[in-house]
């Protein structure tokens, strides 16, 4: 049974088919919902049903608890409606006309710059090109057809690669093969661009950015596009790690603070080793943020790491008066199958 879904405030409709979800159809219709990691867990996609009823599946209760559901909120990605539904939820303008597509790539370069990061470089067919926001991420289709989630680290004027930064993790299905077995040639496939964490530029707001591990790959290609553009809004980076060497392009937002007067980048370490002589800041990433900004209330947070950075972040921000529209964040979720970023 199809079901018809109207969207308040914009009023456009589409149509969820059967066994769709209620974000599914809105993107296949290209309207620009929110969304991140598209399983139930980061939340970036909740809105309120004003009409009607919708059935979810399997979903983090941290993320939308029960009594949310008992005062009509739902997650859009794993939300289907049980007949024709009204919702309230924010629309994306500035990705809607991009489109979401299937390509082949060629493994360009697979560079290790770290003990734990490489960073892949993919070539697209000469023909072809992937318009995209910087931000976003793509899904990698492996020959199974399971997919794995990475953030494009590069921004779009510097398109010649598709960049991604790989972690290694034990046990990884695919961070294994990119480490011990990939060979530069071998050809892919993936489809994006997907995602809604990109820069908001119809606003003059201060940025944090908060990021941990790999986090950082998204935020480099945000940062990157507004010095291109030369958008001069005040710029905070807060990039949390286990110690130095996870921190592992260092030297590049240290370049960045350098050249640009509006941009300053703090280094966060829980665990530094004696061989790092570090006498900068410690501690979680997210009270190191709480600890410089006493009034978020005039901010923006762009925030990406793990689960548990970006909810600590979301959580403590808001009741210091973040306004609930102005959190970003794509968490990084180790899942078999959905969105295991860096897995």
């Amino acid at each position: 049974m199809s079901c018809k879904v109207t969207v308040k405030p914009s009023g456009h409709e589409f149509i969820v088919n059967e066994g769709e979800t209620i974000l599914e159809a809105a993107l296949r219709e290209s309207i620009m919902l929110p969304y991140g990691c598209r399983n139930g867990a980061c939340g970036a996609c909740k809105g309120k049903v004003l009409e009607g009823a919708v059935t979810h599946s399997a979903h983090a209760e941290s993320t939308l608890s029960r009594e949310e559901v008992a005062n009509g909120m739902a997650l859009f990605c794993c939300a289907k409606p049980s007949g024709d539904v009204i919702i309230e939820s924010k629309e994306i303008g500035a990705a809607k006309d991009i489109q979401i597509k299937t390509l082949p790539c060629r493994v360009e370069k697979i560079d290790k710059i770290s003990h734990n990061v490489a960073v892949l470089s993919l070539k697209l067919p000469a023909n072809e090109r992937l318009q995209f926001m910087a931000g976003q991420y793509i899904d990698i289709i492996m020959k199974d057809g399971k997919r794995r989630s990475f953030s494009i680290a590069n921004a779009p004027h510097d398109d010649a690669f598709i960049q991604l930064h790989i972690r290694h993790m034990a046990g990884g299905s695919f961070s294994e093969y990119v480490w011990n077995t990939m060979k530069p040639k071998e050809i892919m496939r993936f489809q994006g661009p997907l995602g809604s964490f990109f820069l908001r530029e119809d606003s003059d707001k201060p940025i944090v950015f908060v990021a941990s591990g790999t986090g950082f790959a998204p935020i480099k290609g945000i940062v990157e596009h507004a010095i291109k553009h030369n958008i001069q809004r005040p710029m905070t980076l807060y990039w949390g790690a286990y110690n130095k060497s996870d921190i592992y392009m260092y030297d590049l937002p240290e370049q960045w603070a350098r050249d640009y007067p509006h941009f300053k980048f703090v280094p966060v370490l829980s665990d530094p080793v004696p061989a790092d002589g570090w006498t900068g800041r410690t501690g979680f990433v997210h009270t190191a943020v709480l600890e410089d900004v006493a009034d978020f209330s005039g901010h923006q947070v762009y925030a990406c790491g793990a689960p548990v950075m970006v909810e600590a972040a979301h959580k403590s921000f808001i009741e210091k008066g973040l306004p609930e529209d102005e959190f970003y964040s794509d968490a990084f979720f180790l899942s078999k199958d959905l969105k295991p970023t860096g897995a």
